[in-house]
């Protein structure tokens, strides 16, 4: 009995490690006992990822550990080692792009947690990782290890489908219908976009994945994959298969700290938003929706919570915000104390007048209330939060 880790075999043109993990385990002979497969998510700032986050894990069982390794070692040679030293650039953003580096690692024992719980919220290196029983590779042992430390106290399932090869450059194919028909599951998660109608459940770009539905538990991932891949209205696949993951478990976030802001900056075309607060750099990006509102709506001397990842470059990416104090956003003049006439100026350093009858007050101002455009805690939009945030309405479920 022991853990299998894999990691890193894909890159911005291509692959695809959880299509990878799916046929190695398929491979294997049938005295192996396969249990349920593992998708963990990680850091998602980590200088060397290649397309994603994601790392995998499963546990094996077989009766003598010492005949599986050369499997396992024919494997990774004809199969997954070849996969590494590609790259390809990347339209969408500036950060310079790595070679893929499978990784490999077999624990005949499980590491405790430690690993993962770093791994989950910031950069982790080979050297302080748990040292492996068998390990083949590179960087990827590094989510490979992680994947394999995750306690899996937190959980949610998501179903794969893969295409098969020869419709990986056509446009993918699945049953709108069926899609919309899941998505009133109660067990059923983050397929659809309520605010604009639209599939959650499908990869963008090139990728072997046709898509991937997420639930709350194993049988409902199981259901409405099998319901949507029996539909005419979806392509065939390649093979199915349902991992247990630490999606939505919010385990990347520490405790909420807070800031009180001295300067926001909002992009001119983009609409991000950019804190400077006394604590240091943030930022909610346009895409957060009611998120990056709130962010908009702050003013310098407002005070607010904030969960959310620290970059690379010391910046807070906020993914929770709840404004805690804030100041008038205008001033007005007072009213009349006898007829209740909106006060008006006569002038500089003329005090004011009241235009009904005409007594004059020394000259003032008042507070306008104005109330932020939520109250609470506040989110990002469905589309735009990360696989590991778990929606506020689940916070204080185990």
């Amino acid at each position: 009995m022991g853990w299998l880790g894999l990691d890193d075999t894909d890159y911005l043109g291509g692959g695809c490690t959880t299509q990878v993990f799916d046929s190695l385990l398929q491979s294997l002979p049938s005295w192996v006992e396969v249990g349920q497969p593992r998708l963990v998510r990680l850091w998602p700032f980590a200088e060397n990822r290649t397309r994603g986050n994601a790392a995998l894990a499963v546990e094996l069982r077989c009766e003598d550990e010492s005949t599986l390794i050369p499997i396992l070692d024919a494997y990774w040679s004809s199969v997954i080692e070849p996969l590494g030293g590609f790259v390809s650039p990347s339209t969408m953003s500036s950060r310079v792009q790595v070679t893929s580096s499978p990784g490999m690692v077999w624990f005949s024992t499980k590491p405790d947690e430690g690993y993962y719980r770093k791994a989950v919220r910031e950069e982790v290196t080979l050297e302080e990782a748990p040292v492996a029983t068998r390990s083949w590779g590179g960087r990827g042992q590094i989510g490979a290890i992680a994947a394999i430390s995750w306690p899996s106290d937190r959980i949610t399932y998501e179903a794969i489908a893969w295409r098969k090869p020869q419709n990986y450059l056509l446009p993918r194919m699945i049953d709108e219908g069926m899609i919309h028909e899941i998505d009133a599951w109660p067990e059923i998660i983050f397929s659809r976009d309520p605010r604009k109608g639209t599939s959650l459940i499908a990869p963008r770009g090139q990728s072997p994945v046709l898509f991937g539905v997420r639930a709350r538990t194993s049988d409902g991932a199981q259901k409405a994959a099998s319901l949507l891949v029996g539909s005419d209205g979806t392509e065939e696949i390649q093979s199915l298969r349902v991992f247990l993951t630490n999606q939505a478990s919010g385990d990347h976030l520490g405790t909420p700290v807070e800031a009180e802001l001295l300067a926001l900056e909002v992009h001119p075309q983009r609409k991000h938003a950019r804190l400077d607060t006394d604590i240091g750099p943030m930022v909610a990006f346009y895409e957060g929706g009611p998120l990056n509102k709130l962010a908009r709506w702050l003013i310098p001397g407002d005070r607010f919570q904030v969960r959310g990842l620290i970059d690379q470059h010391g910046v807070l990416h906020i993914e929770q915000m709840k404004v805690t104090s804030y100041g008038p956003r205008q001033k007005q003049r007072p009213l009349c104390e006898d007829c209740g006439q909106r006060l008006k100026s006569m002038g500089t350093n003329q005090g004011l007048r009241c235009p009904s009858c005409r007594r004059r007050f020394e000259d003032g101002w008042i507070d306008i209330v104005a109330l932020p455009p939520f109250e609470g805690w506040v989110e990002p939009s469905t589309d735009a939060r990360r696989h590991l945030a778990r929606p506020l309405d689940w916070v204080g479920e185990k």
